[in-house]
């Protein structure tokens, strides 16, 4: 039992942390690519709108879901701790207390992922729009 109570904690923190490495780095590549950037490199508006948005739905993605994964990783803590309890036939507080806030760990840890990746989206689709309006005036004249 001791050995999937590890599997779940340590299981879904370590997804949680990959998944956010993954977005850190999605988003400082796209950073440097923005600034990088060359309007005349682009014959048109959405060869210009496909490379400004490349990858982009990886930051929103973890976002979106780094929470239901902390949300799992809770879930399955408490049935873990109801199972300890119940093959254990004691009902300890300190049992519950700890199997709790250790369940508990993976719901603020998916939120501690979500939160900065959706920052990180917004900023970044908002200098998109910049680049995108920024291009259609270079390109208007």
């Amino acid at each position: 039992m001791e050995n999937l109570k590890n599997l779940v904690d340590f299981g879904v923190i370590g997804l949680l942390l990959a998944l956010s490495i993954w977005a850190i780095a999605v988003a400082v590549e796209r950073w440097l690519f923005y600034r990088r950037v060359k309007l005349s490199q682009f014959p048109d508006r959405q060869r210009f709108e496909i490379a400004l948005t490349k990858r982009l739905v990886i930051i929103g993605t973890v976002a979106a879901n780094a929470p239901y994964i902390g949300l799992l990783g809770t879930v399955l803590g408490i049935m873990l701790t109801f199972q300890t309890m119940g093959t254990s036939k004691t009902i300890a507080v300190s049992t519950i207390m700890v199997g709790l806030s250790l369940a508990l760990k993976a719901t603020a840890m998916g939120l501690l992922v979500a939160i900065p990746c959706v920052v990180l989206n917004n900023v970044l689709r908002r200098r998109v729009a910049e680049l995108m309006t920024e291009y259609t005036s270079h390109h208007a004249k």
